[in-house]
């Protein structure tokens, strides 16, 4: 695959750093986003589809791109924004987006607003708390792992995050009721060292999961969206995300090798199943 070629673009409140991976104007793009996962989570999976230009980038507050707006919470609506001023910077006709997690609700705002800039998107696990039959039992927890990271930091903040989306099964309403999982079981720091702008607890995770998508205006593009789930992810979160948003869409999720993060290499020492997963990709593009 041909070395990255790296670029930034300004939009309104941010400098977003992206990468391209062969030639825009002769071969098909695929897009591969994340949220708040940056370029550097797609390298294993972009070396798949060398027969195609691959594009990634760091979401607005996440590693290269920055933010100039100050800090604060964001919404999928400002990543979409974003999303559309990259694919017209690309210009090159509408693009195959692959969205994971955050970044597939993200997609799921740009279909509902811009469906002229993607040809097909392939939404893996979004996890929509606003979807599911336990909505309101799942929005308080991430509230709680919210106010949980304001109050003590990041190692408790995320200690609650990472139990949250383990766990299978819909959430009771006395979740948050529970003792609080031990941030050192997981390897993480045990004390605050005062920073409030982490990009998944400060910025994204209350934003992202209470997004509602407009569901009328993603039926009038049904037929270029791809819903995939985790073969692994039985009963969790954000794969049961997935399946209400393609139910209310009358679509049959596509299931991918793996869990959520399936289409991991060893970027962050958890791989998934990269290859199978991308011929899964491959299938779901060409569909």
């Amino acid at each position: 695959m041909p070395d990255p070629v790296t670029a930034t673009i300004d939009v309104p409140g941010a400098v977003l750093t992206y990468d391209v991976r062969g030639d825009l104007q002769n071969r098909p793009v695929l897009l591969m986003i994340g949220s708040p996962m940056a370029a550097s989570g797609f390298l294993t999976l972009a070396s798949n589809f060398t027969d195609r230009t691959v594009v990634t980038y760091d979401p607005r507050g996440v590693e290269r791109s920055t933010r100039t707006d100050g800090s604060g919470e964001l919404s999928p609506n400002d990543h979409a924004a974003d999303l559309a001023a990259l694919i017209e910077t690309l210009d090159a006709g509408p693009v195959d987006l692959f969205a994971s997690s955050g970044g597939a609700v993200n997609a799921l705002a740009l279909m509902a607003q811009r469906p002229e800039l993607v040809r097909r998107l392939v939404a893996h696990e979004p996890p929509l708390a606003t979807l599911v039959p336990d909505s309101e039992a799942a929005l308080k927890v991430v509230e709680d792992m919210y106010q949980t990271y304001q109050r003590d930091g990041m190692g408790a903040g995320m200690a609650k995050f990472i139990a949250f989306v383990s766990y299978a099964g819909e959430i009771s309403d006395d979740y948050t009721e529970q003792p609080a999982p031990d941030p050192a079981m997981f390897g993480l720091p045990t004390t605050d060292d005062g920073s409030r702008d982490d990009a998944l607890l400060g910025q994204n995770v209350r934003g992202c999961t209470s997004y509602q998508p407009d569901l009328d205006a993603l039926a009038q593009v049904k037929d270029k969206i791809v819903v995939g789930v985790g073969e692994e992810s039985e009963g969790q979160f954000a794969r049961r995300g997935g399946e209400a948003i393609a139910a209310r869409l009358g679509l049959t999720p596509v299931t991918f090798p793996s869990n959520h993060g399936g289409f991991l290499g060893d970027e962050y020492g958890q791989p998934g199943k990269p290859t199978e997963f991308a011929a899964t990709l491959r299938e779901a593009l060409a569909n």
